[in-house]
């Protein structure tokens, strides 16, 4: 039964594999992103700049068709305007980064929405939405292989500035003015590079959900930055796999699929987890109030 459900499915199919690998690959490198992103409380800029993304990857699509690398330069490019414009905003105005991104986002998605509306078909704007995970290529394979890596490599190698950066910026700008925007500029180009990857296998709308729901999962079960990237990997990985196979088996969309088990792991390290210890609180109020009405 445990073979027929998590292993068959990928030896009998081709599809299945290159859907697998792809998605594992995503996740080894979007789970160190959300944990970042959490601890900057810029969690919902992740969800803002999976939209932002969307008028490039359209006008991708205009120029040259369903091409992944038309697709993926106009999306990188795309959201790295809307990143730096909104960074402008939030420098030279009152309005903090998250409200910035939030006034840039819905135009982007609207104008994305209208430029594929132009040409291309209902079926062309569900695709680049939620994207068709099942129907990835080797070449996507090898692209989402390619921007997994490339994060991996430049994460590790400015991983003490960025969390350097993240919690004591003033202390990191008295050794250099420019160091922390730099961080800040590399961290979000790594951010939008992944979610160009991710829109081929989840859609613009859902590609953060491998970012976010596994990063917030893991906070509830560990107490150190190393634990909790390790924890929410793992839960990547796991709720990738889990996802597809169960699509498989149930005849569901497989994105929408991966993105519900991660929200189950999310709810269940909610409930259970000893950092968020929803359950036992409830347990303990319970008791509380029922000693008390004795």
């Amino acid at each position: 039964m445990i073979y027929q459900f998590l292993i068959e499915p990928f030896i009998d199919y081709g599809f299945m594999r290159r859907a697998l690998v792809a998605c594992l690959a995503l996740s080894l490198s979007t789970a160190p992103l959300g944990i970042l992103l959490l601890l900057r409380r810029m969690s919902l800029v992740g969800d803002a700049l999976s939209h932002a993304i969307l008028p490039g990857v359209a006008v991708g699509y205009l120029l040259a068709g369903m091409s992944l690398v038309a697709m993926g330069i106009g999306g990188f490019i795309a959201g790295v305007v809307v990143a730096l414009i909104s960074g402008l905003v939030s420098a030279r105005t009152n309005l903090k980064e998250d409200a910035s991104f939030a006034g840039f986002y819905l135009g982007s998605l609207a104008l994305g929405v209208t430029l594929i509306s132009l040409r291309g078909s209902s079926v062309d704007l569900l695709h680049l939405l939620f994207g068709s995970i099942l129907a990835v290529d080797g070449g996507a394979t090898i692209f989402v292989g390619i921007i997994a890596s490339v994060t991996l490599i430049l994460l590790a190698l400015i991983y003490r500035g960025l969390v350097m950066e993240t919690f004591d910026r003033a202390f990191l700008r008295v050794n250099g003015r420019l160091i922390p925007h730099l961080l800040h500029g590399v961290f979000l180009a790594l951010l939008v590079l992944n979610l160009v990857a991710g829109f081929q296998i989840l859609g613009t709308l859902m590609s953060v959900g491998l970012m976010m729901l596994p990063a917030v999962a893991a906070r509830c079960w560990a107490k150190t930055l190393a634990g909790s990237i390790a924890i929410a990997v793992l839960c990547g990985l796991c709720c990738a796999w889990l996802g597809l196979a169960w699509s498989f088996s149930a005849s569901l969309p497989a994105g929408p699929a991966i993105v519900l088990t991660a929200s189950g792991a999310f709810v269940l390290s909610l409930l259970f987890g000893p950092r968020s210890g929803l359950l036992r609180s409830f347990f303990r109020n319970g008791l509380t109030i029922s000693k008390g009405i004795k």
